[in-house]
């Protein structure tokens, strides 16, 4: 499972986050809406993981570790910086 919470609660996206990620995703951040994403060691984010994350609206911690997605996803967009 590439979808993890650390101890302090942010979500961690770890590795190869397939479609099959995106429904344990959302139910997280239904759970605790507060949480941030951290998903600097994200190597592959399938694009409906990306939705649930783009759409939630959450705090984002670092760049995404997906080079394709880190290009897209403007770096000014409403993440946490390091």
């Amino acid at each position: 499972m590439s979808v993890l919470r650390s101890d302090d609660g942010t979500v961690v996206l770890d590795g190869d986050c397939p479609p099959e990620d995106a429904e344990t995703l959302l139910r997280i951040l239904q759970s605790i809406p507060a949480a941030e994403v951290d998903w600097r060691r994200c190597r592959f984010l399938h694009t409906a993981v990306l939705q649930i994350v783009m759409a939630s609206g959450t705090s984002l911690i670092g760049p995404c570790g997906d080079a394709w997605v880190a290009q897209w996803v403007h770096p000014e967009s409403p993440a946490k910086k390091d």
